[in-house]
């Protein structure tokens, strides 16, 4: 999974809650979207020196973060509303962090088959 293969992804299913994500699928697109917002932050406070469009890119992404997170949620074999985790504030955090870190399971679950593009776990000897 490249970087512009993620972004797309995001966009195409933006509002699918169903099947699965690659870890590599949702990290990309994490990038796409702390890029994203700091290039809006630029515009907000480098050149319009008003908060417009960073409002507006966060609701635009918005769908799209909470769809690309259930999917990666799936993968890791764990319902998408340990999404919600996440309000916890600081313990909250770490944990979907740690969920949103944990590979996937290699074959199919009860969300589904594996991504197309992950790639399968290297069997050590």
């Amino acid at each position: 999974m490249t970087f512009s293969e993620a972004v797309r992804q995001g966009f195409q299913n933006f509002a699918t809650f169903d099947g699965r994500s690659s870890r590599a699928a949702y990290w990309w697109w994490f990038l796409f979207g702390v890029i994203v917002s700091i290039v809006a932050n630029i515009i907000d406070y480098g050149v319009l020196d008003a908060s417009v469009v960073s409002p507006l890119t966060g609701l635009v992404l918005l769908l799209p973060n909470l769809a690309y997170g259930v999917r990666r949620l799936h993968d890791t074999g764990r319902s998408g509303w340990w999404i919600l985790i996440g309000l916890i504030p600081i313990i909250g955090w770490i944990v979907l962090l740690i969920f949103l870190l944990t590979q996937g399971d290699p074959g199919d679950n009860e969300y589904g088959p594996p991504p197309a593009d992950a790639t399968p776990a290297v069997a050590t000897a």
